[in-house]
């Protein structure tokens, strides 16, 4: 070991460039932080979105249609799905706590029944809603469905 291979020790010293710590570090005098103005000045934040003056984002995008406060929105379940359901379980009632069970809605969903694909088992179905066709295949099958 000699003067010429000496290294500090391993996370000793830090890469990065210090700011004000005078003219001869190259980072003196306004410290990066330009002359005058707010972001010269210690405690400078600016709110989220400020564009410097400049019409913010958020503002310029139009905005337009109309979002009903009181729509209501159902998770659909077709018909099929409640088919398998029910010849792989053997199940005679299929109602929301059956669903849910089975990962097809969550705890806070309206479940609407809709009716693509064939239906053929006799159960009695349980939901928030049904589509007229669904309503109409599942009776045909001799099923009964109850609107929660």
């Amino acid at each position: 070991m000699n003067l010429s291979n000496l290294r500090p020790a391993a996370g000793s010293t830090k890469s990065r460039k210090r700011i004000g710590r005078g003219q001869g570090s190259g980072r003196g005098g306004t410290s990066t932080r330009g002359h005058k103005g707010a972001g010269s000045r210690s405690g400078h934040s600016t709110k989220i979105g400020f564009e410097g003056g400049q019409m913010p984002l958020q503002r310029r995008v139009p905005k337009f249609g109309f979002k009903n406060a009181n729509r209501v929105e159902y998770n659909g379940v077709n018909l099929d799905v409640l088919q398998s359901l029910v010849e792989k379980y053997n199940l005679t009632v299929v109602d929301f706590d059956t669903l849910k069970e089975h990962g097809l809605v969550s705890k806070n969903d309206l479940v609407k029944v809709l009716g693509r694909g064939e239906f053929s088992a006799k159960v009695e179905v349980k939901a928030h809603a049904f589509s007229a066709s669904a309503q109409k295949a599942i009776e045909a099958a001799g099923g009964s469905i109850v609107k929660l």
